[in-house]
């Protein structure tokens, strides 16, 4: 008689501990009912842990680097001819000019100036954030990426703006490793709208970053200028040179790889980057200070930011 009184009393102890979970549950959702908070924590509407608004805030500094490069190439003029108010008052870019480049690659530089400008309308909307840092697109500075993937000196310089295989070569520099920073950004985010806004994100960083491998990758063996060296060659360098100042392993991969590390170590083209399982690699704000700034330290600013990224990540790293 003892088993049925002793099966009674769990039945009810778990009766009692889902109606516990439920009220906890409605008592959450209420929570996030509640009239945002409007104080130090994210922007208007957001109610964040600091440690989210952080996060989602550092991603800012590559969405404006995209945004003047995209906007600059296509359209002749960057965020201040498209909403100043975006800008936040940040100084202008330096070196920004209209690319040459075909009708169908102008109207995809178009299309990710665009949506670029959404990006920063979005992480805007949900955190305070920063205005616009002092940025290089110039170039010069483009140039130099290049020269310091190929290890060696270009004679003519190389220009991101002078035809679409350069420019495209030039795409492959920037918006992978701001997708990179929102795979690396997700598992460390606590709340629901956070982790919403960086999903959102991510997918169409992706997509743009597919884009142009695609392209990229349909012109694999056409040379970049007259250097004699092939685009796939690039991209390779390029990667092998962020995998060099991420200072973090590979996370990072050309167009064609060697011989058993394409997926599923079948495949030498590799139109899509991807670990050993074909997911996304990612990597941390220090990385990424380390690869935009050129110099392989978060602490050492240069490169496409010349006074440094800004937010609270980012100013943590410069003393």
């Amino acid at each position: 008689m003892g088993a049925p009184a002793a099966s009674s009393a769990a039945a009810f102890a778990a009766v009692l501990l889902c109606g516990a979970l439920a009220a906890r549950a409605q008592d959450m959702d209420k929570e996030w009912a509640r009239a945002p908070y409007r104080g130090f924590f994210g922007g208007p509407g957001s109610m964040l842990p600091q440690s989210d608004v952080d996060l989602l805030e550092f991603p800012l500094n590559l969405e404006y680097l995209e945004t003047e490069f995209f906007c600059w190439s296509a359209l002749g003029y960057g965020l201040d001819g498209i909403d100043a108010n975006l800008t936040g008052g940040g100084p202008p870019s330096i070196g920004g000019q209209s690319a040459s480049l075909t009708p169908i690659i102008r109207d995809i530089a178009t299309q990710f100036c665009y949506q670029e400008v959404g990006h920063l309308r979005a992480i805007k909307q949900t955190v305070r954030g920063f205005p616009r840092p002092l940025l290089d697109i110039s170039a010069a500075n483009f140039g130099k990426v290049i020269e310091q993937a190929l290890n060696t000196t270009l004679d003519p310089p190389f220009n991101p703006y002078e035809n679409s295989v350069n420019f495209l070569v030039a795409s492959y520099i920037i918006p992978y490793v701001g997708l990179t920073g929102y795979v690396g950004a997700n598992p460390r985010l606590l709340t629901p709208q956070a982790r919403k806004l960086v999903a959102g994100l991510l997918g169409v960083e992706s997509a743009q970053d597919a884009v142009i491998r695609t392209l990229l990758y349909e012109r694999g063996m056409a040379r970049v200028s007259s250097y004699g060296v092939g685009v796939a060659e690039v991209t390779a360098h390029i990667s092998d040179l962020r995998n060099e100042l991420g200072r973090r392993g590979v996370k990072d991969e050309g167009l064609v790889v060697a011989p058993g590390q394409g997926p599923e170590g079948i495949t030498v083209g590799n139109v899509i980057a991807g670990d050993h399982l074909s997911l996304a690699y990612d990597r941390t704000p220090e990385e990424i200070l380390a690869i935009v700034y050129g110099t392989g330290n978060p602490s050492q600013r240069g490169g496409f930011f010349p006074q440094g990224a800004d937010g609270r990540i980012a100013r943590s790293f410069l003393v």
